[in-house]
């Protein structure tokens, strides 16, 4: 499909640098087969069936940002995916300025040697020393925000709280999985008092997930793999819930992702631990998921056609139209949508 398909018009002023506060007071805007409501995320509740499932995603983001120097150059990198125990492939900023082998100095004497380039301009950035890379991160890097956010302002110390979720306990993200964002220990109480089930997976996400399609067709765009786990037992959940006639319902495209990866064509979700680079645009038969909770994605974005997939893309249009016209705030740190086809 043509990606102009998928492209809209959306003001500057839509965009949230802070999230809601506190987290579940944000809006959502649901869609409900034909149906479009205004509402909010504390009525979520109300809006599922006893019985129903939230599946979250508990990766967490570690401070994949880094500055550094090689010779009298700046270099910047942005971690998005473990390669080894040493080594993570990086986008790269100025990487013009980089040849093969060369050592970036990153503060407080982090450094790593830039190796293996590849035709995205990435590099795989070894790092010096025996101290476990998570260490050296957590004195070398920052938060990564997303670039719609750490254009308008630089990162802050709110942002360590902000840019985690609830659920976050398994390091390994360069960017949240955002939806979970809204979600509050009281609202999950409210949640279980209603009957509705919740369960956790892994997908570490990567920076891949800012990547803008440059392809004028879906057909040529390559996405970048990320790493996830569902472990046997979480499976046999999933399957139990939808067998009694509960949804699976993805809090976030990450959740989606892996739960599609993970399903076959018998609509069976398996055990699954390993890469996925799962691209879903319209056309796509869903097999594992029968809901989804998301923000509100970026223009021609790979997680608009995603939605557009789920719901239709005349449908996600014309949502998106009435959510701007409304001053929902868009982003990772803006508003919700549930949607449910």
């Amino acid at each position: 499909m043509n990606v102009d398909l998928f492209d809209f018009d959306l003001p500057t002023d839509n965009i949230a640098l802070r999230p809601a506060a506190p987290r579940d007071a944000a809006r959502m805007l649901v869609l409900e087969g034909d149906a479009t409501q205004d509402a909010g995320v504390s009525d979520l509740p109300s809006l599922l069936r006893r019985g129903d499932m939230l599946v979250f995603n508990d990766t967490r983001v570690i401070p994949a940002q880094l500055d550094g120097r090689r010779g009298d150059a700046k270099i910047g990198a942005t971690l998005h995916k473990r390669e080894g125990p040493r080594r993570w492939r990086a986008f790269i900023r100025n990487a013009r300025r980089l040849r093969d082998g060369d050592v970036i100095e990153f503060s407080n004497g982090v450094s790593a040697a830039a190796v293996d380039r590849e035709d995205d301009g990435s590099y795989a950035l070894v790092f010096a020393g025996d101290e476990p890379v998570e260490l050296l991160l957590e004195r070398a890097g920052h938060m990564p925000l997303p670039p719609y956010i750490a254009g308008k302002r630089p990162t802050d110390e709110r942002d360590a709280d902000d840019y985690q979720t609830m659920f976050a306990s398994e390091p390994g993200a360069v960017a949240a999985p955002t939806a979970a964002l809204h979600f509050t220990p009281g609202l999950m109480a409210a949640l279980d008092a209603a009957g509705i089930e919740h369960a956790t997976l892994t997908l570490h996400v990567g920076a891949g997930t800012f990547l803008p399609v440059k392809a004028t067709d879906t057909t040529e765009h390559k996405m970048h793999a990320e790493w996830g786990r569902i472990d046997a037992a979480t499976a046999d959940r999933l399957n139990a819930v939808r067998a009694r006639g509960g949804r699976v319902i993805a809090v976030g495209t990450t959740s989606l992702r892996l739960i599609e990866s993970a399903t076959g064509e018998d609509d069976v979700i398996r055990p699954f631990d390993g890469d996925t680079a799962i691209f879903i645009t319209p056309g796509y038969r869903f097999r594992g998921i029968d809901g989804l909770m998301t923000n509100f994605h970026l223009p021609r974005s790979t997680l608009f056609m995603l939605v557009s997939a789920l719901m239709g893309r005349e449908r996600m249009q014309a949502a998106y139209a009435h959510a701007i016209a409304g001053k929902y705030r868009f982003y990772s740190y803006g508003d919700g949508s549930l949607l449910l086809p």
